[in-house]
């Protein structure tokens, strides 16, 4: 049975798997920054722009979950799966989610703050594309 709102669960779930994302693209800028690429400043940049994004939307959904009591909380992983329980208005509701569902859910969060970090401006002097006539 349902006792959170769906929107309660949105809210709950976007900021988890956000808070992953996070976690990834700080490992994978310390790969980047360690590892033998010939030229890293462009990946660091857009990971960095990333990440600068995700933690940008995840202070906004921590004060709407401050706002409405809310709370996600890790209970369990194992091989399959990975347990949380988020808690909301006095109710506890325990979500379990698949192990590479989690993996694709954050590799789909990636894939957006990639295009909204790369989305082209819309001024052509903006982006420095305006002709020089």
């Amino acid at each position: 049975m349902r006792y959170l709102k769906e929107e309660d669960l949105q809210t709950c779930s976007r900021f988890l798997f956000l808070s992953m994302a996070i976690i990834v693209m700080e490992q994978d800028i310390r790969s980047i920054e360690k590892g033998n690429f010939k030229i890293k400043e462009p990946y660091l940049e857009l990971l960095r722009k990333m990440e600068h994004m995700a933690r940008a939307e995840r202070k906004q959904l921590q004060v709407i979950m401050r706002k409405r009591k809310l709370d996600v909380v890790f209970l369990q992983k194992n091989d399959t799966f990975s347990t949380y329980m988020f808690t909301g208005n006095g109710y506890e509701e325990e979500k379990r989610y698949f192990n590479p569902a989690v993996r694709k859910k954050v590799q789909g969060i990636l894939y957006e703050l990639m295009h909204r970090v790369l989305r082209p401006s819309r001024s052509p002097a903006a982006n420095g594309t305006a002709d020089a006539r």
